[in-house]
């Protein structure tokens, strides 16, 4: 009844669709969770409710692009391909970060106090940039100079447990104006199909979990579903490589990793940049997830364990937010981005 009560008060529909003005909107269901990353437009046409909790720090959203041009126009880079040049610098610095990947590109979070000392870290390699009003512009030198030291390099053991389902995923897309054609179908599998793992999988012991992401952002979607939840869509609609190429998840942490340790992005990131496999990061107020191709791969889970040893612009800095609640029917987190007006949230991991 509580689940229904909710469903009532936050009307899915309204979720997904109502809101005109909103063009950063990303949700993320977990065996734990939702975790949703919205911008503030989206977050205001939200009714209140007690299963939402606001979490305490400003972000800003980054987006990593080649040649200067919108994610929208550039090949996917995968968090391995900036674990280098981006994660690695800013685990350096004790910079915390949320990582959000799509299938267009990824979004690296970071605290707004700690712009200055991103840009001072990535200012040597990168353009920096900031959307105002539509437009890409310069972003202004805070000028963090004293006192900053460059770090020495370090070695990152993973020192949080991994975990390996055993469901294979898939990362595609669909062409917005064909949404209304799977609306439904979207809510089902979003809100109402917690069955789908149990008809199809028969019970936990199997190893499958419970994971889907959907995000709509600037107008372009990315969908993280399992092959189970993709053979339920249309093949027509979803964007998908010829090679039909799955991808095998690693969850980090053993118990929810908190808001404060940096590193963890890197942590996983690292040995996977360094074997040179494809990799996909989601970041969740509880766990992390990172997904790496399954043709380069046979395991993942030993990959990220046995850790022991470009011209491009950073794109888009917008204000987000993150908040927190429970269960499987509750919203959990919401994060918003806005140059404009301030507002809170926290989550840590690089």
């Amino acid at each position: 009844m509580e689940d229904q009560a909710l469903l009532t008060l936050v009307p899915t529909h309204i979720l997904l669709f109502a809101f005109a003005r909103c063009k950063f909107f990303s949700l993320t269901e977990t065996p734990e969770d939702y975790t949703i990353i919205v911008d503030e437009e989206g977050f205001l046409e939200l009714p209140s409710s007690e299963h939402l909790s606001v979490a305490d720090a400003t972000w800003l959203a980054l987006n990593v692009v080649s040649g200067g041009g919108g994610f929208s126009g550039s090949q996917p880079i995968g968090v391995t391909k900036i674990a280098k040049s981006v994660i690695a610098p800013l685990a350096d610095q004790n910079i915390s970060v949320f990582m959000l990947s799509t299938y267009q590109t990824d979004f690296i979070l970071v605290r707004e106090r700690d712009l200055p000392f991103v840009m001072h870290t990535l200012a040597a390699e990168f353009t920096i940039l900031r959307v105002v009003n539509g437009e890409t512009v310069a972003a202004d030198d805070l000028g963090i100079t004293n006192g900053f030291v460059k770090p020495k390099l370090v070695q990152r053991p993973v020192i949080h447990p991994l975990s390996s389902p055993s469901n294979m995923f898939c990362v595609t897309s669909l062409d917005p104006d064909t949404l209304p054609t799977v609306a439904t179908l979207l809510m089902d599998v979003m809100f109402y199909s917690n069955g789908v793992k149990d008809s199809v999988v028969g019970n936990e012991d199997s190893g499958h979990i419970r994971f889907f992401s959907f995000s709509l952002i600037e107008g372009y979607i990315s969908l993280v579903m399992d092959v189970q939840t993709q053979q339920r869509f249309p093949n027509n609609l979803l964007f998908t490589s010829a090679s039909g190429e799955l991808w095998k998840m690693v969850r980090i942490g053993g118990q929810p990793l908190g808001f404060d340790e940096c590193g963890i992005v890197a942590q996983i990131s690292e040995p996977l940049a360094a074997a040179d496999i494809p990799a996909y990061y989601i970041s969740t107020f509880k766990f992390d997830h990172a997904l790496s191709a399954l043709r380069r791969i046979t395991s993942p889970f030993i990959a990220a364990r046995s850790l022991s040893s470009p011209a491009c612009d950073l794109q888009n800095l917008q204000r987000v937010q993150g908040v927190f609640c429970t269960g499987f029917f509750q919203l959990v987190s919401w994060v918003f981005h806005s140059w404009h007006k301030p507002f809170a949230a926290h989550r840590s991991c690089v």
